[in-house]
């Protein structure tokens, strides 16, 4: 019997998808296994277009203890512990309800690490808007960081890192990506494998109302200008934080064999992906479920996303103890079916089967895509532009433009946004928001920390995919090798449009390979991840945005070193003194321009700078130490004397040699390049620490007073450039 195509576009099915469920099946789904089969065949849950590249990725390492196909990836620290991450976008319910949409991003990542037995220590963000002058994007702005900072906040886990990034193609679809980090004994991992027939489901939280149904469908399609407000979903960030005690105390437990949250497609991705992992069935009865709203069918039940919610699997024999402990915390605690053997995820309502589906077919079934992948030609176009044919900037223009940079939204003081952040939850922030490349926490009783970043420049992915997510990679294990850290592994969260059209197709499979080449190249692991497909409006795509999520580890957090530097000292430029104007900050402030190619990136270069940066400040030879990107040499120097709150005299003539132009020189853009202030009398001990590594060093200046100059170029009171960067955001916003 046809079906109704407005039925499996609810359901985010195609005429061949529902050919196959039937097929597979042998016979047509009811209504309930539709929607369950769309739920878990959606582009959000099924990954039908990127999981035949995601097997390109390297995933594990000496240090892995858990890769992909959990709910977070897990790396060894040392001692017994490990730190737990994850990287998950809340894009599409953000562009409808900023406030709500960001807030439940945020609870839903933490439910991914107290899932695995980690105890969640430091949460943080990576967004996306388009102009911040616009009403529309000031609205989602406030709407996001508000709902980032209340949830957080109300949970007690800090915020202590994060990217932000302007573009107009942001506007329709602004991205939101929220990373957690937590730490466990290795010991006390749990993995959501719902083995043992007879073992008992529990639901635990927040009863379960209408918010959310079709959420993770509505992820995964286009659907522009259309009303989602049913499907964003509403947080109780004082129910999770009751959740999360609860939940961690029960694993203390032995009777807890499996753990698992409840996030895109509810009930249903949960229940089958413990069963599929433990090889089992599983058996509920909806009609158990508490509810907050009369009248809630099967369907609604099964696929509501209501947040603060956890499935467990227990031992019968503990039970009593489980739910003894979820009363003391105050919360529902519900049995509401068993595992079974005989591998089929059967729903009942009051006693009797109202769906019945092979687990395989709702977790491994899925079709999966290899389009047609084709650069477009626009794209091509732009990238062989030559900024050249520009003409320089002039001498007398220089200091007008350094103003002009840091005023710029991309560039500018992020202090408005991480203060309504309380970085100081927990009390392991070492290294604050705005003080270092990445963040800095400390794990008590250690002398081992840990460092965490977000990063990516999608003016470089949009020209260059492959190239562009290789910088991502490489932007990001720079930032915590700046304070310290070695980089551990990393968490992907790859942010495209459409990718039935070929031009999408292709920087999705470019991107992939960009990442898997300079994550093997690097020697860093990706261990978990997310794709968020469909960010477009009216076929205007986002561009290829796949943030980099990393995390890093301190040998000895008290060596940690800031990007500010501190008092009088030389400082000095490590890696390439070569720079290009393709995709930088300036080509776009000064000329509107997106275009010419992103900066070469040679990756064993990388990797000697990275690991002489880490070494000179084991060694207490680097003071401070800061990663040239966003409007090149002179805004870094420019950042990292604002944040120290002291001046400099600087020279950069060779460089200007080097490059033949004044604005590629100053502030043109690279890979590799790290400006480092070296300790007095430490000179000698750097110059002797590069050529071990085989490391281009230059001599740049020193710091001290109280105006910033570089040459005859600027020279600047350095209060003046602090007033430029800290209201950026604020006048624009």
């Amino acid at each position: 019997m046809p079906i109704a195509p407005e039925i499996l576009r609810e359901v985010a099915l195609t005429e061949e998808e529902y050919a196959r469920a039937i097929a597979l099946l042998g016979r047509e789904p009811n209504l309930i296994e539709l929607g369950m089969i769309g739920a878990l065949w959606s582009e959000h849950c099924g990954y039908k277009h990127s999981r035949p590249l995601l097997r390109k990725l390297p995933t594990s390492g000496p240090h892995v203890v858990q890769g992909p196909g959990e709910n977070a990836g897990a790396v060894e620290l040392g001692d017994g512990l490990v730190v737990v991450l994850k990287i998950e976008s809340h894009n599409h319910p953000t562009a409808v309800e900023p406030f709500q949409g960001a807030a439940t991003g945020v609870g839903g990542i933490v439910r991914d690490i107290f899932a695995m037995g980690a105890r969640p220590i430091a949460l943080a963000d990576s967004l996306r808007f388009g102009p911040l002058e616009e009403p529309r994007q000031q609205y989602l702005f406030h709407g996001v960081v508000g709902g980032i900072g209340w949830y957080g906040n109300c949970l007690g886990i800090p915020t202590v890192a994060g990217d932000v990034f302007f573009a107009p193609e942001y506007r329709q679809n602004p991205l939101v990506n929220a990373m957690c980090v937590g730490i466990a004994e290795r010991s006390a991992l749990i993995r959501a494998r719902a083995t043992g027939p007879g073992n008992l489901v529990v639901l635990v939280g927040a009863d379960t109302g209408r918010d959310g149904i079709h959420g993770a469908t509505f992820a995964s399609v286009e659907d522009p200008e259309r009303s989602h407000r049913g499907v964003v979903q509403v947080g109780n960030p004082f129910l999770e934080k009751l959740l999360l005690e609860a939940c961690l105390e029960v694993l203390e437990t032995d009777a807890v064999v499996a753990m698992q949250d409840l996030g895109a497609a509810g009930l249903t991705s949960a229940s089958a992906e413990i069963a599929a992992r433990g090889g089992t069935g599983i058996e509920l009865d909806v009609a158990l479920v508490p509810r907050r709203e009369t009248g809630m069918t099967p369907y609604e039940v099964m696929l509501s996303e209501s947040q603060e919610r956890m499935l467990l699997v227990v031992d019968p024999e503990g039970i009593d103890r489980v739910l003894a402990i979820f009363r003391r915390w105050e919360l529902h605690a519900v049995v509401i079916g068993r595992v079974t053997d005989d591998g089929l995820l059967r729903v009942l309502e009051d006693g009797q089967v109202v769906a019945e589906l092979p687990v395989w077919l709702l977790t491994d079934a899925c079709l999966t895509y290899v389009r047609e992948a084709r650069e477009a030609g626009e794209i091509r176009e732009r990238r062989a532009f030559d900024p050249d044919a520009l003409p320089d900037l002039q001498p007398a223009e220089v200091a007008e433009m350094l103003a002009a940079l840091l005023r710029s939204p991309t560039i500018a003081s992020r202090r408005p946004i991480y203060r309504k952040y309380d970085h100081t939850i927990l009390t392991n922030t070492v290294l604050p928001p705005g003080a270092a490349d990445a963040a800095v926490l400390r794990v008590k009783g250690q002398r081992f920390g840990i460092a965490l970043k977000t990063d990516c420049n999608p003016r470089y992915c949009l020209l260059d995919p492959r190239l562009g997510t290789m910088h991502a990679v490489a932007e990001a294990a720079r930032n915590v090798s700046c304070v310290g850290a070695e980089p551990l592994a990393i968490t992907d969260c790859l942010n495209f449009g459409n990718p039935e059209r070929p031009e999408i197709y292709y920087q999705l499979v470019q991107a992939i390979e960009g990442m898997a080449e300079a994550c093997t190249v690097l020697g860093i692991p990706v261990v978990s991840g997310n794709v968020s497909l469909y960010n477009e409006t009216e076929g205007r795509s986002i561009p290829p945005t796949p943030v980099v999520g990393i995390v890093g580890r301190l040998a000895d957090v008290r060596r940690c070193v800031g990007m500010g530097f501190r008092g009088e000292g030389k400082v000095f430029l490590l890696g390439s003194e070569l720079a290009t104007l393709g995709g930088s900050e300036f080509l776009a402030q000064r000329h509107g321009l997106v275009a010419g190619a992103p900066p070469p990136l040679d990756l064993e270069l990388e990797r000697r700078v990275q690991a002489c940066v880490r070494e000179g400040i084991a060694r207490g030879i680097v003071l401070a130490a800061h990663d040239c990107s966003e409007g090149g040499l002179l805004i870094a120097l420019a950042e990292s004397c604002m944040v120290g709150r002291i001046g400099g005299r600087f020279t950069t003539e060779s460089l200007i040699a080097a490059n033949g132009r004044l604005d590629r020189a100053l502030f043109g853009e690279s890979a590799s390049r790290v400006i480092v202030q070296v300790a007095e009398g430490a000179e000698g001990a750097l110059l002797g620490l590069a050529r071990v590594h085989g490391v281009p060093v230059q001599e740049l200046g020193r710091t001290g007073g109280d105006r910033f100059v570089v040459g005859e170029l600027v020279d600047q009171p350095l209060s003046e450039l602090i007033e430029q960067w800290t209201t950026g955001l604020v006048e624009s916003a």
